[in-house]
């Protein structure tokens, strides 16, 4: 018998079910697969009405020890008072469980909507929100997650779209030239290792939902070591100099309600937003194996993508060289 192409093709709805209900849950329904796909997560009621989000992990991504820090992270900030979702315990304390050859955690459902980022007490509640975050994060550091580095991520990014076999030999040259002038503008922005905190990691409006101005942060699956502009710097959308100096002056007030920004980091905007290009399409790239990426990204099978891709990466070395309005 041929083993599966992808170690998720075996987490079949039942095993989902059979998963939770071994922890001693009793679920009527059926699970309700969300949106991801770095990991399999499915939303499911209990006997009792309480409604639960399932996390199946993507395996050898991280390892137990990453794991249980983004737990601990949570429960620290449940024990703050910050709004978000902390693990479920067992009777043990345990939060890690594991079914099926997967390790997978629950969380309490967290309800709402995205945040509007054209609205300016929407944006210093988020503020308001991560900066509360932040709070509690400078308490400590992570020891096992990752650390944020410019240099690595770039790199690794530039060898996986490389290696495979989607650019042409012209659009392969045109890449490489790009990414290497990158590289060299990313070593002369890169920040010291006292800007690094712990942070979220990936603050886009998928993972902030709420209602009116009340906010929460949900999935730190990505948390990490980094300066603290890496939560911030998302949330600042506007095309236009006068409403992005509206947003950032809004989150800015709301975040330091409760620790003080450094402006300094405004210069690492772009850095950050050039990290998180490469590293998405050497993300698609390496993860097309899985059958849930072909269905959800099927335009990264097309020339035209990485077309499109290397005209903006150059339009990131054009901000990376000239920088735009920062204070």
């Amino acid at each position: 018998m041929t083993a599966p192409k992808h170690p998720f093709e075996s987490l079949s709805p039942a095993h989902v079910v059979d998963a939770v209900e071994s922890l001693g849950f009793w679920l009527p329904g059926e699970p309700f697969a969300l949106n991801s796909y770095e990991n399999r997560v499915f939303l499911l009621s209990d006997d009792d009405r309480r409604r639960w989000v399932a996390k199946f992990y993507r395996p050898e991504r991280w390892s137990e020890a990453q794991i249980r820090e983004e737990h601990t992270f949570l429960d620290e900030l449940e024990a703050a008072g910050v709004p978000g979702a902390p693990p479920w315990r067992d009777a043990d304390g345990e939060t890690l469980h594991h079914a099926y050859g997967f390790a997978f955690a629950l969380f309490p459902h967290v309800a709402g909507q995205a945040p509007e980022l054209e609205n300016p007490a929407h944006l210093f509640a988020l503020g308001d929100l991560i900066g509360q975050v932040h709070a509690v994060a400078r308490r400590g550091s992570f020891q096992a997650r990752p650390v944020q580095e410019p240099m690595a991520i770039s790199q690794a990014s530039c060898e996986r779209v490389l290696a495979s076999d989607w650019l042409s030999r012209r659009q392969r040259q045109a890449y490489a030239r790009i990414a290497e002038r990158l590289q060299t503008l990313l070593a002369e922005q890169r920040w010291p290792e006292t800007a690094l905190q712990r942070v979220h990691g990936d603050c886009h409006l998928g993972n902030i939902l709420g209602r009116d101005e009340d906010f929460a942060l949900v999935d730190f699956d990505d948390c990490c070591m980094a300066p603290a502009i890496q939560d911030l710097w998302m949330l600042l959308t506007a095309p236009e100099a006068d409403e992005w100096q509206m947003q950032l002056s809004e989150v800015i007030e709301g975040y330091e309600q409760h620790v003080e920004f450094d402006r300094r980091q405004l210069r690492w905007i772009e850095p950050l937003r050039t990290l998180r290009l490469m590293r998405h399409s050497a993300w698609l790239v390496d993860r097309w194996e899985d059958p849930a990426f072909p269905r959800a990204f099927p335009w990264v099978a097309s020339e035209g993508y990485w077309d499109q891709h290397i005209r903006i990466l150059e339009q990131q070395r054009l901000a990376l060289e000239n920088p735009r309005w920062l204070a």
